[in-house]
């Protein structure tokens, strides 16, 4: 599990980051649970998401269909 790896990170090694991300998926025997604010860095790396409110599933899918105005809709700071 990954909580915000990104949160407060240089983009340069924002990108190293998703290569390593990227490494350790493609050796085939991971799963990756990506807890993240940066929309397209997520949606870069997502096979499925899942965007929770209070506990509940709200917008879900294929990280490839990811929406961003249907993902920020449900967002808040």
């Amino acid at each position: 599990m990954l909580d915000e790896p990104t949160e407060g990170i240089q983009p340069s090694i924002i990108k190293d980051i998703e290569r390593v991300i990227r490494l350790l998926v493609g050796r085939g025997n991971l799963a990756i649970l990506l807890v993240e604010q940066y929309f397209d860095f997520a949606r870069r790396l997502a096979d499925s998401y899942a965007v929770m409110d209070r506990g509940e599933v709200v917008v879900a899918g294929r990280g490839a269909d990811m929406v961003e105005a249907d993902v920020r809709r449900h967002l808040t700071v």
